[in-house]
């Protein structure tokens, strides 16, 4: 596989960031690779739907619409069978992730054969804030290495890019934030090669849009404990 002649697939899980779609995009279309946005729009009540419709078909932009708020592991999961790239990359909506880092996340797929590549916001430059947040995401990332004998530093992390007929090939159910957990619980228990770098990371806080909270990581906690306890 060579860098240049690599196809992109870049998955948007959008709910109601009507504020910043328009401008993550932009960042996406100036990220080096030939590409393929999916978006998928979960129900957005706040504008969103007005701007994704005018974006629909241009510059390489698929837009796929879910008839109701569903969570981000079922926009996920809408869109990884309508992915075609060599290489696809999860991008959340907000700012809080570059997809200038897109490099950082390719290479070691390229380099080194890796299978998927996590981009952890603790090896990187990383706003300050939130400590609670922070020590929820330590403690999920140090149960799966402990139930999955691993070593990462950031399970949760937002940006991840996997070999496209890996990902596709994944059996994956959750539809909330689980997501996370339960794509690198298989992707663990397949045995695929997983490596981390280091990516920037400005992340909001809840009065910015921020939308992930305490139940959720009592779900990703659930997840991982069903996940270790079943294959896939």
């Amino acid at each position: 596989m060579v860098l240049s002649d690599i196809l992109l697939s870049v998955i948007v899980p959008v709910y109601n960031e009507a504020a910043t779609i328009a401008r993550v995009l932009e960042r996406v279309r100036e990220a080096p690779f030939k590409k393929e946005v999916l978006i998928v729009d979960d129900g957005s009540t706040d504008g969103t739907r007005e701007i994704l419709r005018s974006l629909d078909g241009r510059d390489a932009v698929r837009v796929l619409w879910q008839p109701r708020n569903a969570g981000k592991g079922a926009a996920l999961r809408r869109a990884i069978p309508e992915t075609r790239g060599d290489v696809v990359v999860f991008q959340d909506a907000d700012l809080e992730y570059d997809p200038l880092d897109y490099n950082r996340l390719v290479e070691p797929i390229v380099r080194y054969g890796a299978d998927a590549v996590y981009g952890s916001r603790f090896l990187g430059p990383h706003r300050v804030f939130l400590f609670w947040h922070y020590a929820a995401n330590r403690l999920l990332t140090l149960l799966t290495n402990i139930l999955f004998d691993n070593n990462l530093t950031d399970m949760e992390t937002g940006a991840k890019a996997f070999r496209g007929e890996v990902v596709r090939r994944l059996r994956l159910t959750a539809d909330r934030f689980d997501i996370e957990p339960e794509v690198t619980a298989r992707l663990f228990q397949g045995g695929y090669r997983v490596f981390e770098v280091p990516i920037a990371y400005s992340g909001r806080n809840y009065s910015e849009g921020k939308k992930i909270g305490g139940w959720d990581a009592v779900q990703a906690f659930i997840r991982l404990i069903r996940c270790r306890l079943t294959r896939p």
